[in-house]
């Protein structure tokens, strides 16, 4: 017998080659699933930006900040008395940069109390999202405003993307700014605002005519391996309120066709945590489309729908750190009324919503359904 051979002989006696052979079917394809039920959750949740490398969607150049503003509003002398000649980096001159109003009002809490220049916004021609309100040239609808409507990079015309057209001029907001590298960081750390998707009606993970997708909130932290990464098929706990019942829980139709989860479009509640912030949001129009791996592992797509404007506004106003974003909660205030494009106030007229588009990657995920309470 060869040494090869022997060796393999020897690893078999010791009970591995099973496992071995084991895990190689579970890389290969995605198992059955007994109960007829898919669940992920989601660990990576970003903004959909198109970043040109030369930023030639910025063709002005990218929006000041308020700490810009306020430095240029300073005279030399009060800038040197209060940055002791420029020493203070740019998070300890938060307090003056936001306190500008006229009597010392905080701006991103009180974004009306000053006038700042208008804010710089996206003028190219792409974007990433989809189409939310049915037209190609971006007219009005009894769900929408007038506005411009954007290409697609692979050529799909007529996409929607208003919240994109508002930040992506902001510095901070680019591909690896910080407020959502660190709410990414905040939500791997401290296991809040983790969404859960559970896919029901599952007949082949890999086709399957119809399904009923449904959205949780975990209790539970990331489960994660030996290198940070979270671990497949760990489980989670939905989150319910005391008499049992789950504080979200809404659901889409949808189907699976080669391995790519799309859902119909309806309103839909999310938690969400961000730089030290909690919000709830209702996604309206929500869309969901991920690709799953061939093993079922892991997924990775796009959600797209219309973004609560003051809902948006209210979390940036209340993030720390804007002198190392480039924002500027004024200007973002007046800009983001000009290109809501979502859902007019029956009153007004004007458009609460922004039209969006979030990039989201998941791992597989046992969902755990707690018993209600008598």
């Amino acid at each position: 017998m060869s040494r090869s051979a022997r060796k393999k002989q020897i690893t078999c006696l010791l009970g591995l080659c099973l496992a071995l052979s084991l895990r190689t079917t579970a890389i290969a394809a995605a198992p059955v699933p007994e109960s007829g039920t898919l669940g992920f959750v989601i660990r990576d949740w970003f903004t959909a930006v198109y970043n040109s490398k030369f930023n030639d969607e910025c063709p002005d150049g990218l929006t000041p900040s308020y700490d810009e503003i306020w430095w240029r509003s300073t005279s030399r002398e009060e800038r040197a008395e209060i940055t002791q000649n420029g020493l203070f980096p740019n998070l300890n001159r938060l307090p003056w940069a936001m306190r500008r109003g006229p009597n010392g009002e905080n701006v991103c809490l009180n974004p009306t109390v000053v006038t700042d220049p208008p804010m710089r916004v996206v003028e190219g021609k792409y974007g990433y999202g989809a189409n939310l309100d049915g037209t190609l040239d971006g007219r009005a609808t009894p769900k929408s405003c007038a506005h411009e409507k954007f290409t697609h990079p692979d050529g799909t015309p007529g996409i929607d993307n208003q919240m994109y057209r508002l930040i992506g001029c902001i510095y901070g907001w680019r591909k690896g700014g910080l407020p959502e590298l660190n709410a990414h960081e905040g939500r791997g750390t401290s296991g809040l605002g983790m969404i859960l998707i559970e896919v029901t009606g599952v007949t082949d993970p890999r086709n399957s005519d119809h399904v009923t997708v449904a959205f949780h909130r975990s209790t539970n932290q990331f489960a994660l391996d030996g290198s940070g990464r979270p671990l497949p098929y760990s489980s989670y706990n939905i989150d319910i309120d005391k008499y049992g019942e789950n504080r979200y829980g809404d659901t889409l139709e949808g189907s699976i066709k080669d391995g790519v989860l799309t859902t119909e479009r309806g309103d839909v509640k999310l938690p969400f945590y961000g730089n030290y912030g909690f919000m709830h949001p209702v996604i309206r129009d929500f869309g969901l489309r991920m690709v799953i791996s061939p093993d079922g592992a892991t997924a990775e797509g796009q959600i797209t729908g219309y973004y609560n404007l003051d809902q948006f506004l209210y979390y940036v106003g209340g993030m720390v750190g804007h002198a190392t974003t480039s924002a500027d909660c004024p200007a973002m205030y007046v800009a983001g009324h000009q290109l809501a494009d979502g859902y007019p106030d029956p009153e007004t007229g004007q458009c609460t919503h922004l039209s969006t588009a979030i990039d989201v990657g998941a791992y597989a995920a046992f969902i755990v359904h707690p018993e209600k309470k008598k």
